[in-house]
């Protein structure tokens, strides 16, 4: 394999020291943080269709 994605492959992943304990990959952190931010919008987004102006409700109307 050649070019630039071998090169950055290639290269050992950069550790962050948090304690004594605690390490973790700068790409894991990354992923995490992605995850926890998508999680927070799904939280306060709203659905398709829940503020719909339409009066009508599902079901039979006798």
């Amino acid at each position: 394999m050649s070019g630039w994605l071998s090169d950055f492959m290639n290269v050992p992943a950069t550790y962050i020291h948090f304690t004594s304990w605690l390490q973790i990959s700068v790409a894991n952190l990354i992923v995490i943080g992605v995850m926890v931010a998508l999680f927070i919008i799904a939280m306060f987004a709203p659905f398709p269709g829940s503020h719909s102006t339409d009066s009508q409700t599902s079901g039979d109307q006798s």
